[in-house]
């Protein structure tokens, strides 16, 4: 029988999933930090949470279908899927061997409620620096940088300008650092323009992602059984519409807008869950 606390918990954990994941404010820390509010921890917990990513990647997979359809049918033919689909493969791998690597070292020491928020200010931090930057070289009537981006769209790639993207990804193995603003901000360090950079990101979660979820449940699949499947697929479910939602926002809002008040959120949502542990007023738990 369906625990309905259980399953609304999963629910609430799936929208924060699918709300978080492709804006630079951390999809990881976000669940860290719910689970803990919700009492939604252990072992069991930290599968779920990397396994309904899933559901955010298939939102991605839907909103662009015939983009991915395309390069799946062209890859004999055409010269330009296969050095997309050759990009996304470069850019995958160096966060899937540091993953392999230190993954459990990382859940150990750094899957807890405090040294996210310090990965937030952090990472808060780097933004505006960027954002500050990336004004400076385009000027403040072209947010988006396309008029002198190097790199405008995903077919402009280069395998270096994928390497460079794929490493600076690996920082998101720090829970609190999000993969989606690693990429993004990396990325137009590199000078991709802002949509740019955007689009690949979610292009790059798909197989790091999925992956990333396949792995985990694969790995600890003694720790789970059959009655948990309805917890994941409420979760799942729920992150796919949330992040569907999500991606066709954020997509308009980058045409217009830059990070920075996603830099000033980081900040101050992480100086807020330093205050609340030091002085006690909410007992985070891991």
């Amino acid at each position: 029988m369906l625990d309905w606390t259980l399953a609304l918990k999963a629910a609430l954990m799936g929208i924060v999933e699918g709300l978080t994941e492709f804006l630079p404010i951390s999809s990881t820390g976000h669940l860290i930090l719910a689970g803990s509010l919700l009492n939604f921890t252990g072992e069991t917990a930290k599968v779920f949470e990397i396994a309904i990513q899933t559901g955010a990647m298939l939102a991605v997979i839907w909103e662009y279908r015939q983009r991915l359809a395309a390069t799946v049918t062209g890859l004999a033919t055409e010269p330009a899927a296969r050095r997309f689909a050759l990009n996304l493969l470069v850019a995958f791998m160096p966060a899937a061997v540091l993953g392999l690597l230190f993954g459990k070292i990382v859940k150990e020491h750094l899957f807890h409620p405090v040294p996210v928020a310090l990965a937030f200010i952090v990472g808060g931090l780097i933004i505006l620096w960027v954002e500050r930057r990336h004004r400076t070289q385009f000027g403040e009537r072209d947010l988006e940088g396309t008029r002198r981006a190097r790199v405008e769209t995903v077919d402009q790639m280069s395998r270096l300008d994928a390497l460079k993207v794929g490493l600076v990804q690996c920082l998101a193995l720090i829970p609190g650092t999000s993969r989606s603003g690693a990429t993004i901000i990396g990325a137009m360090m590199f000078g991709f323009s802002r949509k740019c950079a955007t689009e690949f990101s979610f292009f790059l979660g798909i197989p790091t992602l999925m992956g990333a979820g396949a792995y985990s449940v694969w790995k600890q699949r003694d720790l789970l059984q059959w009655s948990d499947l309805p917890m994941f697929a409420i979760g799942t479910v729920f992150a796919f519409f949330s992040a569907w939602l999500c991606i066709r926002w954020l997509i308009r809002y980058v045409s217009t807008h830059d990070f920075t008040v996603f830099a000033w959120y980081r900040i101050i949502f992480g100086l807020v869950v330093l205050l609340t542990a030091y002085t006690g007023w909410v007992e985070w738990k891991a």
